[in-house]
């Protein structure tokens, strides 16, 4: 089996295409005619699986390994520490990023995880009208849907009567959601001066974590994967932030 192999099959899934233009979702590292024994999933890359992956393997990951331009190949920074790791072990890496999300993920986390429905895709964020609650309602049912205990939030109206999510890291979409409208963006990584802004503009936020909104990506590829024939190992990445 090549990487090449499996290549073509995500693009029939997942165009790379669809990646937004800052992104460097595809081959990450090694040669398309390489070949594989094993197939990993694992949200991201990091030191644990490198050390621990079988050589001659494919890591399917969502969040790139190489994702701005390398001007130095240090083996003692990252991203070079994990890839000097895998290119010993003659690895390859295939980055399913921002075209995954408007594929797969965002709906996956949308419908299965917070059960909504009825979903609008604008570009790489999904949208959904819910029947008029207050904020406060909204919030707790986040909380029970995620399965966790607290988040952050901003409401900026007493209700809320549209929906707005990005997985990750997703405060670009701010823009493109019309002020003072009653709305809500539920997505990761908001910032105390992206919060001033959607307050500015009477758009309330949801913060579920970056982490928590996309983990399940290797569930998602290998059940899809599955469904063709090949097996693939789950590498089950641990959020590397806790509250302490």
């Amino acid at each position: 089996m090549q990487v090449n192999q499996i290549y073509e099959l995500l693009q029939k899934i997942s165009p790379f295409e669809l990646q937004e233009k800052w992104d460097n979702s595809g081959l990450n590292l090694g040669s398309p005619y390489q070949e594989i024994q094993q197939i990993y999933a694992t949200l991201e890359i990091d030191l644990t699986l490198a050390q621990n992956i079988e050589p001659n393997s494919l890591i399917i990951t969502h969040h790139p390994l190489i994702f701005s331009p390398l001007k130095t190949l240090n083996p003692h920074t990252y991203p070079c520490n994990i890839a000097s790791i895998l290119l010993a072990k003659n690895c390859s890496v295939i980055a399913m990023h921002t075209n995954f999300d408007s594929t797969h993920l965002n709906s996956y986390f949308a419908t299965e995880v917070l059960g909504l429905k009825n979903l609008q895709q604008e570009g790489i964020t999904l949208k959904t009208q819910i029947p008029s609650t207050s904020f406060e309602s909204l919030l707790e049912n986040i909380k029970t849907q995620t399965k966790l205990s607290t988040l952050t939030a901003l409401k900026s109206s007493d209700t809320i009567h549209t929906l707005y999510i990005v997985c990750g890291s997703g405060m670009s979409a701010l823009s493109n959601i019309p002020p003072h409208s009653q709305s809500c963006l539920i997505t990761g990584d908001i910032k105390h001066h992206a919060s001033m802004e959607a307050h500015s503009l009477g758009i309330s936020l949801i913060d579920v974590g970056h982490y928590e909104s996309e983990k399940f990506f290797a569930q998602i590829i290998h059940k899809t994967l599955q469904n063709f024939g090949y097996e693939v190992i789950i590498h089950n990445l641990e959020n590397p932030l806790r509250l302490c």
